[in-house]
């Protein structure tokens, strides 16, 4: 049975980029723990979608933590401009930090904010796992970085038991989150193997309830984080 406390982190980039405002404004009324940002650089993946200038306008539209999740090249050059944007965690690949990972990490320890740390499905978590100590939340990506919309891949399911076994046997306490092809059904997947954090991003802004979509996740995940 797993006891972590369940965060529920709609992703912008399935927003209204029309009514940005309002939109991060419903869903953290819905009841929403976290506002997800996928950084994305047109280089490391196939997509471009906003930076730091639309990171520090959300900043002031809501009360709720920022998680930022940068897919981009070279992140450590752009550690310090996401922070002072207003990421409250911020989580980059192992897979480009190569052997700087523990120098990323520690420039983020610096700015105050939250360390994460991700690969794609077809990377080993042994990139960063060495590294665990260091890191405040893992982000097991269930989709390939770069677009939203994609289908669940159950076969990272083993990847999310295997870091929550090893911070149990470091007894590190670590968030464990998820993104791609989230709702509430996967959800209780991801829970039933150790996470705690849910980013939906089309799940949650493509509904008319923003809130019955929340509570559904949540629900989701509660049911799979009580086997």
């Amino acid at each position: 049975m797993n006891n972590k406390k369940i965060y529920i982190c709609p992703s912008i980039l399935s927003a209204d980029f029309r009514k940005l405002e309002q939109e991060v404004k419903d869903v953290e009324q819905a009841g929403a723990d976290r506002i997800h940002c996928d950084v994305m650089d047109g280089h490391f993946v196939p997509n471009l979608t906003f930076g730091p200038m639309v990171i520090e306008a959300v900043k002031k539209c809501v009360s709720i933590p920022l998680d930022v999740h940068l897919m981009i090249s070279n992140p450590e050059k752009y550690i310090d401009n996401y922070c002072n944007a207003g990421a409250d965690i911020l989580t980059v690949h192992a897979e480009v930090c190569k052997e700087g990972l523990p120098e990323v990490l520690a420039a983020i320890e610096s700015k105050g904010v939250k360390r994460g740390v991700t690969v794609n499905p077809d990377k080993g978590i042994d990139l960063f796992l060495p590294l665990l100590e260091q890191i405040d939340q893992v982000l097991i990506m269930t989709v390939y970085a770069g677009f939203g919309g994609q289908k669940f891949i159950s076969e990272m399911l083993p990847k999310i038991r295997s870091v929550r076994d090893t911070a149990l046997e470091r007894e590190h306490p670590i968030d464990i989150q998820v993104d791609g092809g989230i709702n509430d059904e996967t959800a209780r997947e991801c829970a039933a193997e150790g996470a705690n954090v849910f980013v939906a991003g089309n799940y949650i802004f493509g509904a008319d309830n923003y809130g019955r979509k929340i509570d559904a996740l949540r629900q989701g995940a509660s049911t799979g984080n009580a086997r």
